[in-house]
């Protein structure tokens, strides 16, 4: 594993604690949907599926985590939302909600975990 594939990980961890922490369950982690891509959580909160994305990024990066989230990126993540939900049974009575998490690592001290629901 490379350095950026093991700070990914480690964001994603953080992550999955965080929703957790959150009353949420995680249903599938690194879900590939064929060569369109990759949801990194699939998660249920209540009635509703969530899919996240996460972005990790060190302290001394030139862009914000948050700001990761191109109109493009969250296209393609409604489409793996949706192929996934075929995969499975169909859309829950919640329906379907897009979440961002974004981990920000300082050179010093906690991770910051943001999760901003519904993103896109």
């Amino acid at each position: 594993m490379n350095a950026r594939s093991a700070l990914g990980k480690y964001g994603e961890d953080l992550a999955v604690r965080r929703l957790a922490d959150a009353g949420m369950t995680v249903l599938d982690r690194n879900w590939r949907g064929g060569r369109t891509g990759e949801i990194d959580i699939v998660a249920r909160d209540g009635d509703a599926l969530v899919v996240c994305e996460v972005k990790t990024r060190k302290a001394a990066s030139f862009q914000h985590p948050m700001a990761a989230l191109t109109p493009a990126k969250a296209e393609r993540l409604r489409g793996l939302a949706e192929r996934w939900v075929q995969e499975h049974g169909g859309a829950p009575p919640g329906g379907v909600r897009i979440d961002l998490i974004g981990v920000l690592l300082p050179e010093r001290g906690a991770p910051v975990v943001e999760h901003v629901r519904g993103a896109a």
